[in-house]
């Protein structure tokens, strides 16, 4: 039944702090300031839940402003991605890797918020998934990117979309406990994306492209 769990809240301050790494490092590629780095750090970080809360679920105050370790998390995921980012831009993988985590939780944490808030299953997958990329989203547009999700390319918005949907279905529809059905979906999103870009799984472009 809705209502019933609920996922400890260092699920949600981790990703805010994994994503606000990978916000920072985006801002040094740009060669930005550290008020730069702050803002799409603090962008790429909550993003996403200042979407599910405030565009979806509408709460009178998001959960990320009435709780100071949000902010600090992703205080401190600036300052590990200012710190490291010279070394970490030359490990994509590390990069890779600590972004396909932080997808597959933040995944995880949107969808148990929405089926909290009473929300079908289409509805809470479709919150889940925006809790997910919504940082990314809100990245690319600070400095005048295309976002990445509209792309054709490496599964990103799919691989959160099967961890929620597992995590949807043996929560809601088969009465796992949150905290045990998390790990799975976490590691199902994880290895969607990571098999994508190993295998090389790609999206195409829906229309073909025009001739001159």
């Amino acid at each position: 039944m809705h209502g019933v769990f609920h996922l400890p809240i260092a699920f949600d301050v981790a990703a805010s702090f994994l994503f606000a790494a990978t916000g920072a490092l985006a801002a040094i590629r740009k060669r930005y300031d550290v008020v730069g780095i702050l803002v799409l750090a603090l962008a790429t970080g909550l993003g996403g839940a200042l979407l599910r809360d405030g565009l979806f679920l509408q709460s009178r105050v998001p959960v990320v402003l009435a709780d100071d370790r949000y902010l600090a998390a992703v205080v401190a995921g600036a300052a590990v991605g200012a710190w490291f980012g010279t070394h970490l831009l030359r490990l994509r993988l590390a990069m890779v890797l600590v972004d396909a985590v932080a997808l597959g939780v933040y995944g995880v944490v949107g969808s148990q918020r929405a089926l909290v808030a009473g929300l079908p299953f289409l509805s809470a997958l479709l919150v889940g998934v925006v809790n997910a990329v919504g940082g990314g989203v809100v990245r690319d547009v600070l400095v005048r990117e295309e976002p990445l999700i509209f792309k054709p390319g490496e599964f990103y918005a799919l691989a959160a979309m099967a961890g929620c949907a597992l995590f949807i279905l043996l929560t809601d529809r088969i009465g796992v406990a949150g905290e045990v059905a998390a790990v799975p979906a976490i590691a199902t999103s994880f290895a969607v994306r990571l098999l994508s870009i190993r295998l090389g799984w790609r999206t195409g472009a829906f229309a073909p492209e025009e001739g001159p």
